[in-house]
C-alpha cells in the first residue's frame, strides 16, 4: 500500500473518530478537544525546532550550491537573481517568498499580452494559474523548475518562521477566493516548501485538488505526518513529477 492510500485511511479513521465522539455527547468533545490542542501544540513546537535545524544546516551546506545558481542566473542574462513575490502566510499574515528567478526579467508584461491575446492561455491561467508550456521561462529556468533547485531560497523563509518545510503550497492573495469557506484551514499552519499536493502530482493536480490536500494536511497534521511527506519529497523531486 502507497504513501497515497495510507493518507486516505489515515484521513477516513479521523472522520470516523469524530463523528463517534459527536454521538458521546459534548463533554466527551470538550476533552477530545483539549488534548486535540495539546498534541497540536506540542507538535508545532517540534516541527518548528526540525524546520529550524534542517533550514539552517540546508543554508549553510548548499551555500556554494546556492552562489554557483546565482551566478548562472545574473550570468544568463543579467537580470536579478531572486523572484519575490508577496505570499500569504499564517493567520493570513502576508510575506515574501523567495524563489531563484526562472523567467525573463519581463515576464509580468509578457503574461499580460499572452493572456490578451490567447484564449487557450487565458482559460489555463484561470483553472491552475499556471502555463504548462509558458513562454516567459528561460532555459536555465526550466532545468531550475524541473530540479526544484528554483525553491530552495525558501530555506531562509522557513528559517525565518515565515514558512515551514512541509505545509500547503503558498498563495498569492488572487488565489484565496478558491479556497472559499476552506481559507481557515490554510490560515491555520504555515505554507510549506513540500507537502501533500507536491507528492501527488504536484502541477498535475487539479486545482480543486490541491485545496483539498491544504485542508486535509491542515487538519492531520503532525510531526510524524511531516516526516513521511519529507521523505516522500525525495522519489517526488528525483522523478520531476508534475514539475514544470
Amino acid at each position: 500500500m502507497g504513501f497515497g492510500s495510507h493518507l486516505a485511511l489515515f484521513l477516513a479513521s479521523s472522520d470516523a473518530n469524530s463523528a463517534k465522539l459527536g454521538r458521546w455527547g459534548l463533554d466527551m468533545n470538550l476533552s477530545h478537544a483539549k488534548c486535540i490542542y495539546h498534541r497540536h501544540a506540542l507538535d508545532d513546537k517540534i516541527s518548528r525546532l526540525i524546520d529550524i535545524l534542517l533550514s539552517l544546516a540546508g543554508l549553510i551546506f548548499l551555500a556554494p550550491l546556492l552562489t554557483c545558481l546565482a551566478v548562472l542566473i545574473v550570468a544568463d542574462d543579467g537580470g536579478p537573481i531572486l523572484f519575490r513575490q508577496t505570499r500569504i502566510g499564517r493567520n493570513g499574515k502576508t510575506f515574501t517568498c523567495n524563489k531563484f528567478r526562472t523567467m525573463k526579467p519581463d515576464a509580468e508584461a509578457q503574461l499580460q499580452r499572452l493572456l490578451a491575446v490567447s484564449a487557450t492561455a487565458r482559460l489555463a491561467w484561470e483553472q491552475d494559474h499556471k502555463l504548462r508550456d509558458d513562454p516567459r521561462v528561460t532555459k536555465l529556468g526550466a532545468f531550475l523548475r524541473k530540479s526544484s533547485l528554483d525553491e530552495l531560497p525558501q530555506l531562509w523563509n522557513v528559517l525565518v518562521g515565515e514558512m515551514s518545510l512541509v505545509g500547503p503550497r503558498p498563495i498569492v492573495a488572487t488565489e484565496a477566493s478558491r479556497y472559499g469557506r476552506h481559507l481557515r484551514f490554510y490560515h491555520s499552519v504555515r505554507p510549506g516548501m513540500t507537502g501533500l499536493w507536491q507528492i501527488n502530482g504536484r502541477n498535475d493536480v487539479s486545482y480543486w485538488k490541491r485545496v483539498v490536500y491544504d485542508v486535509a494536511y491542515a487538519r492531520n497534521h503532525c510531526t510524524i505526518l511531516n516526516l513521511k511527506i519529507l521523505v516522500a519529497t525525495v522519489p517526488a523531486v528525483l522523478m520531476r513529477r508534475g514539475s514544470y
